[in-house]
């Protein structure tokens, strides 16, 4: 869920907010496509640093989910210069482990378990070898040699990011390594790295109870949109994914033109922009993703789950597609959130405080490209009764189709959005990380100018948005119980 301003925890009750909030950003696309956005601020001697490829599971192809998330992996293996003794030895290991599982993967499929065990025996004796010349986690290492802090990279539906808060003095070692690791990645141990996914996988999804139930209620959600696959993967096609198909994905678009560069901190705007053209200006823009035409067809009626295991925690949701960023009701859905959220929400009194159904509840209107999503989740009591939660969650949300929320309610939300804004914005982190998810999304001024949008909204755009989403037929409801 990627709001772009959390709420802050304390309540607001003052005069509306009407100030803009402004930024300073410097946004320039250079010839081959990368989109740089620069952020000079002065508090502290960093530069918090962000590369987002936009390429996430919505761009896979049947049979080879989970590609981008194992790319992710890969990417900190290594290149021809890092993390490696002898390049050119190194290229000779690959090609013989490249020959071993191409001929492991047919004899897979004819059941030939002997000849599997044979050919796997030698491809690890190989890779064993292969490690001898390894120079292990040196990209990271390097980071933090430097006083890198926050390294971490994650990929989601729509993308995959890398990133680090360095050292203003050590920005040119963050544009070094990835402009290495844009143009020349090696795809070291991937068959062992696909184990540690497949793993990774059982581990948060199959073993787990809400992770298995999320992954039905969103095959409910979206019938034919790609949302409905799982950034991870399904088992059967991480353990079908090869070498090859990662190294032709990361060679066709992991390049400039699905790539934006966020830079956020202590900088200068001239020299950071002759740094970045030095760096990356020369790297060919790569293959642009064909259009994602695909939608989902209009929902037939109400979708209805229910996964009942022992190990359970009793969990209710519902959820609602709504328009993609930018549509100006999620602003309305946005006010309808803070009515029914938080302790001094709707729903906290109603289920929590007065019918003792639920020990928390949340209400969550995320916006994302394409299709964003409302949705309600009850946390209930184990003794809860489950059909008089449903009734009272949709006994709220019609309140809200039918009542004018009261000035109080309005201006707290609207006061709550604003100040969480105004204090993200002394993040630096967050801001690279913002600016870098809302141009991804289309414009990275929507991230700035939500809290303005936000002031804007009457009671009237509230009832019409409910209204137009908390419809039964429009509706997707999950039940999460224990046995």
């Amino acid at each position: 869920m990627k709001k772009i301003a959390a709420l802050v925890a304390a309540s607001l009750w003052c005069a509306p907010l009407h100030a803009a909030v402004d930024l300073n950003v410097h946004k320039e696309v250079l010839p081959n496509g990368l989109t740089v956005l620069l952020h000079p601020n002065k508090q502290a001697p960093t530069v918090s640093c962000r590369l987002f490829y936009v390429t996430g599971s919505v761009h896979e192809v049947p049979g080879k989910s989970g590609l981008a998330h194992i790319l992710e992996h890969e990417l900190f293996k290594g290149t021809k210069k890092v993390g490696i003794q002898d390049s050119v030895a190194d290229a000779r290991f690959m090609a013989v482990q490249d020959s071993l599982q191409a001929l492991i993967r047919p004899a897979k499929l004819a059941g030939d378990s002997a000849l599997v065990k044979k050919l796997t025996a030698e491809h690890d004796s190989v890779l064993n070898e292969h490690r001898k010349i390894f120079v292990k986690d040196e990209l990271w290492s390097a980071y933090q040699a430097a006083g890198g802090t926050g390294l971490n990279a994650f990929t989601s539906d729509l993308m995959t990011a890398y990133i680090v808060t360095l050292p203003k003095n050590k920005v040119e070692l963050f544009m070094w390594l990835e402009s290495d690791r844009m143009q020349n990645a090696v795809l070291r141990e991937f068959y062992s790295e696909r184990d540690v996914v497949r793993e990774e996988r059982r581990m948060r999804y199959d073993d787990k109870p809400t992770g298995r139930y999320y992954e039905s209620l969103n095959s409910l959600i979206y019938e034919a949109f790609p949302y409905r696959v799982p950034t991870i993967g399904w088992p059967s096609d991480i353990a079908n994914l090869t070498r090859e198909m990662a190294e032709e994905h990361y060679r066709k678009y992991y390049k400039p033109r699905n790539a934006i560069l966020v830079l956020a901190g202590d900088l200068e705007v001239a020299p950071t922009m002759e740094m970045v053209k030095k760096y990356f200006g020369s790297i060919p823009a790569g293959e642009a993703f064909p259009p994602l035409t695909i939608r989902d067809p209009e929902q037939a009626g109400e979708k209805r789950l229910t996964v009942t295991r022992p190990d359970a925690p009793n969990l209710f949701t519902l959820v609602f597609k709504t328009p993609e960023v930018g549509d100006r009701s999620l602003y309305a859905l946005d006010i309808a959130e803070g009515v029914l959220n938080g302790r001094s929400g709707r729903l906290y009194k109603r289920l929590v405080e007065q019918e003792k159904l639920a020990v928390s509840v949340g209400a969550s209107n995320s916006p994302n490209k394409y299709v964003s999503e409302f949705s309600i989740q009850v946390n209930m009591r184990p003794d809860a009764d489950v059909a008089k939660v449903e009734k009272i969650v949709w006994e709220e949300l019609e309140k809200l189709k039918t009542e004018i929320a009261s000035e109080r309610e309005f201006q707290k939300v609207k006061n709550r959005a604003y100040a969480g804004l105004v204090r993200s914005l002394t993040d630096m982190e967050n801001v690279a990380t913002m600016l870098a998810y809302y141009e991804m999304f289309g414009d990275y001024k929507i991230f700035l100018n939500w809290a303005n949008e936000l002031d804007k909204v009457t009671a009237a755009e509230v009832q019409a948005a409910a209204k137009k989403t908390f419809v039964r037929e429009k509706s997707v409801a999950g039940f999460l119980l224990k046995k």
